[in-house]
Order: C-alpha cells, then sequence, then structure tokens
C-alpha cells in the first residue's frame, strides 16, 4: 500500500475515532444531566452501537495503519516520539476497555429503569462518574497522540 493511501486511512480512522469518542461522550453527559430515564436509556443505547460500529474499527486501524506508515518511512519503533505515542495510546485503550463495559452495564440499568417506569440507582451514578473520569486521561493521551504525530516531538 502507498504512503498516501496509509496516511489518508490513519487520518480518517483518526478523525473517526475522535468524532464519535466526542460525540457520544457527549450527548451522553448531555441526557445524563437531563435526567429523563427515557431519554438516558435511548443515549446509551445509541452509545454503545457507536463504539460498536465506529470506535472499536478505528482502535485497530489505528496502530495498524501507523505501524504501516512507519514501516514505509523507515522511523524505528524506538525513535522517542513513536515510543510516546504508543504508551499514550496504552493508557487510552486501558481506559477505554472499563468504559465500554461500563457503557453496557449504563444501557443495561437504564433501559430496565426506562420499561419499568423508575428511577436510576446508585449504581448507574456510579458508572457515570468512573465512566466521566476514565475519560479524561483516554481524551488526553489522544489529544497528546496527536501533537506528538504532527510535530515529532521527544
Amino acid at each position: 500500500m502507498s504512503y498516501l493511501s496509509l496516511k489518508v486511512i490513519h487520518m480518517l480512522s483518526m478523525i473517526v475515532l475522535f468524532g464519535t469518542g466526542l460525540g457520544s461522550a457527549w450527548y451522553k453527559w448531555m441526557a445524563d444531566r437531563s435526567g429523563d430515564v427515557n431519554h438516558i436509556a435511548v443515549t446509551n443505547k445509541q452509545v454503545v452501537l457507536a463504539d460498536w460500529l465506529f470506535t472499536t474499527p478505528t482502535v485497530i486501524i489505528q496502530p495498524v495503519s501507523g505501524i504501516a506508515l512507519l514501516y514505509v518511512l523507515n522511523i524505528p519503533l524506538t525513535t522517542p516520539w513513536v515510543i510516546w505515542s504508543l504508551g499514550l495510546y496504552a493508557v487510552a485503550g486501558l481506559c477505554w476497555i472499563p468504559v465500554v463495559w461500563l457503557q453496557i452495564k449504563m444501557r443495561n440499568i437504564s433501559a430496565q429503569a426506562s420499561a419499568m417506569n423508575t428511577a436510576l440507582n446508585e449504581t448507574y451514578w456510579l458508572y457515570v462518574r468512573t465512566w466521566f473520569w476514565l475519560g479524561v486521561p483516554a481524551f488526553l493521551s489522544m489529544v497528546l497522540i496527536v501533537v506528538l504525530m504532527v510535530f515529532k516531538f521527544g
């Protein structure tokens, strides 16, 4: 595959990853703030679906296309900005895995509360807080990766 093709795939994948992540987080956060159990349930269902349809493929495409680009450009994996990028990607991934589990749990809890016309329980709100705080280092890691890739710091 050519350098240009790999770069386009890598860039588009990054855009989809950021867009889906930010969009899903924003709409989930706003739905939770609304307190409307039905709205929260529908939003949680869509956030989980978006993660499977968009985030999961891009999480795979990003390192594959990135390492392929390094190979094509003859940049060693031991280059400092590459090591930092891979480390930050691991941090984001270690945050994302429990986030996916939490989103599925929140989807199920909110769907049940919506169906039974009851309030969301304390476990749901504990999951929301945990989900939010896991998102902070994951998001910051991804922003730093983009900075490292663009400016080749380190």
